[in-house]
């Protein structure tokens, strides 16, 4: 605000001080090791109890954006209430993040989102950490939890990790994603397996609509630092 140096705030009669403070490393490390399958941090700091939240967004987050926010804030409205997100500490493509990074990407959260940390890469697997969870999602992570070659090619994998989400009360919000061509591409394009269409539902476009990727951020970021 073009303020300089900090005002004295001197307490007053009435008045009181008190500061919290809190360490996720133990809980982190427990995570790591496999001692816990997961473990949340809720928007004011304090660790999570052994209930899952409602809602879950997954994802790297790296780094968070409007997108990321955007499609919460959407899935809010339709939900009643905001999802947590999920760092996945574990990626089915990449080792294991190690745990100053999970605890930075954690920290990009705090006093805003509830945010949790799980060790599963799959949805399948993550059914199984938050049983009756909605999972939120983006057009391109649908596709694929469709598509067989992602379960070893085999369609019946497929449908057996399709039908394992759906009997333990896990659906999936999703939301449309503008391809290269500058399309925007909602869940009705795609082919859903027979049987598990209510499995799905979409965010309508007019409720989410962003076209920037974590992916171009990066990269454009790293232009922006190879241009000085």
């Amino acid at each position: 605000c073009g303020g300089r140096g900090r005002p004295p705030l001197s307490l007053g009669p009435g008045d009181s001080l008190s500061t919290e403070t809190f360490d996720y490393t133990a809980a982190a490390g427990q995570l790591r090791r496999g001692a816990v399958a997961w473990f949340g941090i809720e928007p004011d700091g304090r660790l999570m109890g052994p209930t899952p939240p409602a809602a879950i967004l997954s994802g790297s987050f790296n780094p968070l954006h409007a997108g990321h926010t955007g499609l919460a804030e959407a899935a809010a409205g339709l939900l009643g209430a905001p999802p947590a997100f999920e760092v996945s500490a574990v990626n089915a493509d990449k080792p294991p993040l190690e745990t100053a990074v999970l605890l930075d990407r954690l920290s990009r959260f705090a006093g805003r989102w509830a945010v949790v940390a799980g060790s599963a890469p799959t949805f399948v697997e993550k059914s199984r950490l938050y049983p009756g969870a909605v999972f939120v999602v983006g057009f391109d992570t649908a596709a694929r939890i469709i598509q067989p070659r992602y379960y070893g090619d085999s369609e019946a994998d497929m449908r057996a990790a399709l039908a394992e989400i759906r009997d333990r009360g896990n659906r999936f919000l999703v939301a449309g994603r503008e391809g290269s061509d500058g399309r925007f591409r909602e869940l009705g394009e795609l082919e859903l397996p027979q049987g598990f269409a209510g499995l799905f539902e979409a965010i309508p476009e007019r409720l989410f609509h962003h076209d920037v990727s974590s992916t171009e951020i990066r990269a454009a970021l790293r232009a922006e630092a190879d241009s000085k």
